[in-house]
């Protein structure tokens, strides 16, 4: 059964705001959020190609639409296989150089099966990484570059989302991230 557009649109959100925003895993978050700049597009039943094909329309419409700061497509039924997925993320940061949005916009990953390459596949820490549904993040680098230059200590957030992760443990985690549907 699939689910609808705006049901998926509604957990994304539940997801950045409990998880994302709550636990602190990207302080800059909140006021995307707020200001209501986040782009959403899900999209249902694709193939790798008409991904990346999607992946170029969003990049234009961000170029033409500069009040919108970040955007995520989300993949309601497709890329469940991490493996497929990574290699989604690689063409998709192909895209990038092959367009020449490379120091324009930046990709960011999120999977429910999401798992850092030195990481087991239980261990807590992979939940800063775990979504609801498998999307890429699309960022403004300038934004980017700006929100964390105005951040103590940015370099240190990714250390501390793993020990925050890792102080809850898997169980409070899931827990957090099932609570989102």
């Amino acid at each position: 059964m699939q689910v609808p557009s705006e049901k998926i649109i509604e957990q994304t959100i539940n997801w950045i705001k409990s998880v994302v925003i709550d636990c602190n895993f990207c302080p800059f978050a909140a006021s995307a959020i707020l200001k209501k700049k986040i782009r959403y597009h899900v999209v249902q039943e694709i193939n790798l190609k008409e991904s990346l094909a999607i992946l170029k329309q969003e990049l234009i419409h961000l170029d033409t639409h500069s009040d919108i700061e970040t955007s995520f497509i989300i993949f309601a039924q497709d890329f469940s296989d991490f493996g497929d997925y990574l290699n989604l993320i690689k063409k998709s940061e192909q895209i990038l150089y092959k367009e020449n949005y490379e120091g324009i916009y930046q990709i960011a990953s999120f999977h429910p099966n999401y798992c850092f390459a030195d990481a087991d596949d239980d261990d807590a820490a992979n939940y800063t990484n775990r979504s609801i549904y498998p999307m890429i993040h699309i960022l403004r680098e300038d934004s980017l570059t700006k929100a964390i230059s105005l951040y103590p200590n940015a370099e240190q957030i990714p250390e501390h989302n793993i020990e925050f992760a890792r102080k809850k443990g898997v169980q409070y985690m899931q827990m957090l991230r099932l609570a989102c549907l």
